[in-house]
Parts: C-alpha cells; structure tokens; sequence
C-alpha cells in the first residue's frame, strides 16, 4: 500500500517541526501549506479551539483536495480568566510575535501568587471535500515562572513549567521529553488512530 498524503495546515515553523517528529514513522507522507500556495491563510474567527481547528482544516482541506489536519492551541492563565486562549499568537497585537507576548504575559501576572496554566490544543481532520471526520483534544498542566528560560521550543515555552518536569521549563527540556508530555502530542497521539481508520478507507 503507498503512503498516504496527509495535509498539515500550518506555517507555524516550531509547530512544523513538533509535528513532523511526532507523526515520523507512521507511513504517512505529511505535506504542508508551504508547498501549497493555492490554500490562503484563514481568520480564526472560532470561540474556541476546537472551531478554530475546525476552520482550518475545512479550508484547506477544501483548497488542496487533501485529506487534512489543523490544530488550534493555546495558552489559559487562571488568574487572568484563562487569558490568553484563543489569542495566544496574538496577544500583544502582532501575531506570531513571541517575544511581545511573553512580556505582555509577564506583566499581567506581575504581583499575582496564583501562577497556575496550562496549554490546550485541539485538533481537527478533514476529508477533501472539507467535512470535518474527526477531532481530538490535548492539555498539558502547570504554572507560569518569573522569567523566561531556555532555547527550545517556541511561543510560551520559556516561561511554562510543566507539573511533570515542574523544575525546568518546556523551553529547557530536549524535544524528545516536550513532545511526550505536551498538549500537541497528547492529542496527535490521540488523533493517530482515527487519521489511520479513515485514511485506511480511501481508495
């Protein structure tokens, strides 16, 4: 059987590159929006991540004709009503700019002793024609410190500290340890069987 082509709809480059090494060795032939110009950037007009997801995956599963995969993560801060949620990229009003939200982060929490958060992914697969088929759902708990630390990871990483590795932040840990406690790959490894069930149907 050959592999089966999967699409990944981002151009989030950390995320790229958490996902490809989780989804290595399953046979399946992951492509990304950056070698599909024909699928544009949508809003992500959702309320939640879940939508979100659901938003992504519908599109551009509908502009490739590719089976799809979308993800929507985040981060929720309990002292601040589980801000930022759904604008976690963006914040500090730039999307993508990690540096300005990670301060922006800080300062709101400045004086706070409740440091509790966690981050949440949710993750959405769309057949060719848009239907969403499937969806999975991911949380990885743990606090907020005083200040960033560490060169792995991205967005948030250097200021959250895992309950798990509660000493270290995602953002000190190797990889290989992230992605075995992390949102994404508690829902991708979720996720894996249904994409496999369904992709397993196409003829």
């Amino acid at each position: 059987m050959s592999a089966r082509r999967l699409l990944v709809a981002t151009r989030n480059e950390g995320k790229l590159r958490e996902l490809r090494a989780l989804l290595d060795g399953t046979g399946l032939f992951v492509e990304t929006l950056a070698s599909h110009p024909e699928a544009a950037d949508v809003a992500e007009t959702g309320a939640s991540f879940d939508e979100n997801a659901r938003i992504k995956a519908a599109a551009a599963a509908r502009a490739t004709k590719l089976w799809t995969i979308a993800d929507d993560s985040g981060l929720e801060v309990d002292a601040l009503g589980a801000a930022p949620g759904v604008r976690s990229a963006r914040y500090a009003g730039v999307h993508g700019d990690d540096d300005a939200n990670t301060a922006k982060l800080l300062r709101e929490l400045a004086g706070k002793l409740d440091r509790r958060a966690r981050f949440v992914c949710a993750m959405a697969l769309a057949r060719p024609d848009g239907e969403i088929v499937a969806t999975a759902h991911g949380a990885c708990e743990g606090a907020i410190v005083s200040s960033p630390r560490g060169k792995q990871g991205f967005g948030y990483d250097p200021v959250f500290a895992p309950d798990v590795f509660a000493d270290r932040t995602l953002a000190e840990l190797d990889p290989g340890d992230k992605n075995a406690i992390s949102h994404r790959g508690q829902a991708l490894r979720a996720f894996l069987p249904l994409v496999r069930a369904h992709l397993s149907e196409v003829r």
